[in-house]
């Protein structure tokens, strides 16, 4: 098996270094335990991220180096460690298995398996703290990831190697909409990683069995760090989910990381923090809260083709409060991505789905990954709708509007129909550059707005009889929607 084989090699190594030689080794004896947490003393030169081994067998991980002893993060959940306990180092820092052995898996931060099944085979091993790739290493982002849902792939695109927040209130759908752009992936050569960071066990069920119901599970790994879990697992888990990505993207391919979300990571983070007796700052977050966040998101990149070429994209996910996106993770986070994509609670309950603010949201490089042709139509559309929006403003007062003003707020009403869209059902590129085509060149200015979908079912059914490509000319793209249409 590829994973004892790679064992084997990491021993064989070992033995071929061994020589013989006076050694001085340190012991460190635990002062206490809890919280998921020991202090050991007696380790002077243990370093910062070290792996160090108890005397039951267990494993902790160094957190805080303080002048006369050790804050412990204990990686064993069911460690027999007790005060006056001995403690060795290992020199050693925290890897994970990765490879195609973690497809259709559900492991925990260290690679355990939370669904039943046997260990999987390992293709090799990836530190959960690394550096990030250098600049000389890395590409432009310019090759598009398709979501699958009409709002963002039109006006706020993502690209493969992009960082790209979804941001929001509890409930307003950011979940729905992560797990929707990990099913638009299907067929589309792209590995995904979805990592749950302090859900509920149910939550956490609901949403594998609907990857798993969808077929979703082929190409995706899900790491969980449970609501019930200590605040040290839950603080590893996106760096686990980070490093099982990276695993690929060495390799050459094109990978996408969730990380459902970066609040929960914060807090869990400031609880560690808390534990381990770091001064507290602003709201209580430690002063590297900020330094957290950058060096795990910084970790997505697309590198050049000399580095092999593959593409590391993530989703971090934000939950505010009222709306409030200058708050104080929100906006660290805003400031570390590339763009973000909010989410009103107010649109949602409206019935406005997904419930997307499109002048809240922005994409910064997604534009230049875009295809030509969808760029295009979409930047006509952008235009119309922000001015709609604008319009729509005064219509609330009873202002009356000359008959210009008034077409456009009927195109975009009939826009924001068209946006609308259900969970589940991503949608093609191909049919995304229909709709935007029809749309600006005033097709669907004649349906009122409750026979917007049913139009837009027959140029998707049209689509599916006979397929066009996104470089065919626009025309031909508008001489077969006619006939769609007409018909």
């Amino acid at each position: 098996m590829a994973a004892e084989a790679g064992l084997l090699d990491r021993l064989a190594q070992r033995v071929d270094g061994y020589r013989l030689q006076l050694r001085l080794g340190e012991k460190g004896r635990v002062a206490s335990v809890g919280d998921g947490i020991a202090w050991v003393y007696g380790l002077p030169s243990a370093a910062a991220e070290e792996i160090l081994h108890f005397e039951d067998g267990s494993r902790g991980m160094v957190f805080e180096l303080q002048s006369e002893r050790l804050g412990i993060i204990l990686l064993d959940p069911e460690a027999n460690v007790a005060s006056g306990s001995l403690v060795s180092h290992t020199g050693e820092r925290l890897e994970i298995g990765v490879g195609d052995g973690l497809l259709g898996r559900v492991v925990d931060p260290l690679g355990k398996p939370l669904d039943g099944l046997p260990p999987y085979d390992a293709d090799s091993f990836s530190a959960l703290e690394s550096a990030s790739p250098p600049i000389v290493a890395r590409d432009f982002v310019n090759r598009p990831l398709y979501t699958g849902i009409k709002v963002v792939d039109t006006l706020i695109p993502i690209g493969r190697g992009q960082r790209q927040l979804i941001i929001g209130d509890l409930g307003s759908g950011k979940t729905s909409l992560a797990l929707d752009t990990v099913l638009a992936q299907a067929g589309q050569g792209m590995k995904c990683v979805y990592v749950m960071i302090g859900q509920k066990r149910s939550e956490a069920a609901l949403a594998i069995d609907l990857l798993r119901r969808h077929g979703a599970l082929a190409y995706t790994t899900v790491v969980v760090g449970e609501a019930t879990a200590t605040p040290g697992m839950k603080y590893l888990a996106p760096f686990a989910g980070c490093a099982i990505a990276e695993g690929w993207m060495r390799r050459g391919e094109d990978t996408l990381v969730v990380y459902d979300d970066l609040s929960t990571h914060a807090r869990a983070y400031r609880e560690l923090s808390l534990l381990m007796h770091r001064p507290p700052g602003r709201e209580a977050y430690p002063g590297d809260i900020f330094y957290l966040h950058a060096r795990l998101l910084e970790r997505s990149t697309r590198l050049s083709a000399e580095h092999g070429g593959g593409s590391l994209t993530a989703l971090p996910l934000v939950e505010t409060e009222e709306g409030e996106i200058a708050a104080y993770i929100p906006t660290n986070l805003i400031s570390i991505t590339d763009g973000q994509i909010y989410l009103d609670r107010r649109l949602f309950a409206a019935g406005i789905l997904p419930a997307v603010d499109v002048p809240l949201s922005v994409s910064r490089i997604g534009g230049k990954a875009q295809h030509p042709r969808i760029k295009e139509e979409a930047g006509r559309m952008k235009l119309d709708y922000l001015q709609f929006l604008e319009l729509e403003v005064f219509t609330r007062f009873g202002t009356k509007l000359e008959a210009g003003a008034e077409a456009k707020i009927r195109r975009g009403r009939s826009l924001r129909e068209i946006l609308k869209q259900e969970r589940l059902n991503p949608l093609p590129a191909a049919f995304q550059l229909a709709w935007m085509t029809a749309f600006n060149a005033g097709l669907l200015d004649g349906f009122e707005p409750a026979a917007v979908p049913g139009a837009l079912q027959e140029i998707q059914d049209g689509l599916a009889r006979a397929p066009l490509a996104l470089d065919a000319p626009r025309d031909e793209w508008l001489a077969r929607m006619k006939d769609w249409l007409a018909a």
